[in-house]
């Protein structure tokens, strides 16, 4: 009698979830790009890349939005191997539909400015945030670093379904999609039409080359490896390799001051996953010390919490490039968060984060429409009451520890 009450109970509590997704936005199915295949265009495995589209109607029927799922990166053939036979190495692992809530929901409630867009989520399944392209596959591990051949192929089939005749398109990424956002934006710009008002929007991708915790350049090293692995160096901006390193070049820092198209950078001053992973990554921190604070800040002692407000220091600067063109546009919020768009909860809710009274979805379509500008910087933490209604964890993304 109790199991059958308990049992009562979870369905009530499954309807209630799916009602609560349908309202926010919607399930869209996987689309395999079998063509690219014969171009070299393939997933670590070789298998073909793969993206969701959700066609869009009424006034939005001819713009789109394009945004890069975000994963990590694999830095060495061991982790790539690694990566190989799990969704971020493989299309053959991914689940045949993924929901769009958030930036690409449906539902013009909860995504006001973009909700009858054209709206495509494209997979990540390269390592290299869309840079690789190495023509040889060693034949004792059948890897394939191609993620740039994989943009071009994807970019083309999507021009090919409508999107050469978009009036307003957007490239956006979370994590190192945000990152694939920033280094392929003018990019995106030359693969469309001249009248497009093309911009791109950068979701907690904007990594910086900080000292972690024990003085090193953890991440700068990282990033070294990830570039020299995928030889990305070729298809890194040039303006950027011809002055400087190509490792440096995968830091959206050194890339900025060279972008044309407008662009628009959502991140955390606080961001959980930097936080985690270059300013306290494992390697500084052999006896962690830090564990109890990276999980919580509230669990912060003083000095960590004036190294991490050093951190936020380092990163405006960082941002300097951005924040000097007035075409660009910024929401630097003092949430420990990572990845602020495509979760409704953080994007356009009745309690998502505020800086200046603006949501992330106020602030970006602002900033788009051109209504008024953004340039939202918050206080530093934790002066921010919107942020503490939330626990937010950092996406466990598998290749760097």
């Amino acid at each position: 009698m109790e199991s059958s009450r308990i049992m009562q109970w979870l369905d009530i509590l499954l309807c209630a979830l799916l009602l609560l997704l349908k309202t926010h936005g919607q399930f869209v199915p996987l689309t395999r790009l079998e063509s690219a295949v014969s171009k070299g265009a393939v997933c670590l495995d070789g298998s073909p890349p793969a993206y969701h589209f959700h066609e869009g109607h009424e006034e939005g029927v001819n713009n789109w939005i394009v945004h890069i799922e975000g994963g990590g990166w694999c830095h060495n053939v061991t982790y790539c191997l690694y990566r190989k036979d799990s969704r971020l190495g493989s299309s053959h692992e991914m689940e045949e539909q993924t929901y769009f809530s958030g930036y690409l929901s449906n539902n013009q409630q909860y995504n006001p400015d973009f909700y009858n867009w054209n709206r495509v989520k494209v997979r990540y399944c390269d390592g290299s945030s869309f840079t690789g392209d190495v023509e040889e596959v060693d034949p004792e591990t059948n890897l394939y670093f191609r993620g740039s051949r994989i943009f071009s192929a994807v970019m083309e089939d999507l021009i090919a379904k409508g999107m050469a005749h978009a009036d307003k398109a957007i490239l956006s990424g979370c994590s190192a999609g945000g990152l694939t956002a920033i280094l392929h934006c003018d990019r995106f710009r030359s693969m469309l039409p001249d009248g497009t008002k093309v911009k791109c929007v950068s979701d907690a991708g904007y990594f910086v080359n900080v000292k972690d915790i024990s003085g090193d350049y953890y991440i700068e090293d990282y990033f070294g490896q990830v570039v020299e692995t995928h030889g990305s160096e070729k298809t890194l901006p040039q303006s950027c390799t011809s002055r400087l390193t190509p490792g440096l070049c995968f830091f959206p820092e050194y890339v900025a001051p060279n972008i044309s198209t407008p662009i628009f950078i959502v991140n955390a001053a606080y961001d959980s996953w930097q936080i985690k992973n270059i300013l306290a990554p494992g390697a500084a921190d052999p006896n962690g010390q830090w564990g109890s604070c990276k999980t919580n800040l509230n669990n912060c002692s003083p000095e960590q919490l004036n190294i991490m407000q050093d951190y936020r220091s380092q990163f405006l600067k960082a941002l300097s490039p951005i924040t000097i063109s007035p075409s660009n546009g910024v929401f630097i919020d003092s949430c420990y968060v990572h990845c602020q768009t495509e979760p409704q909860e953080t994007w356009f809710t009745n309690d998502s984060p505020m800086v200046d009274n603006k949501t992330v979805a106020m602030a970006v379509g602002d900033w788009f429409y051109e209504r008024s500008p953004s340039r939202e910087i918050d206080c530093t933490y934790p002066c921010n009451p919107t942020c503490q209604n939330h626990v937010f964890n950092a996406q466990a993304y598998p290749g760097i520890h």
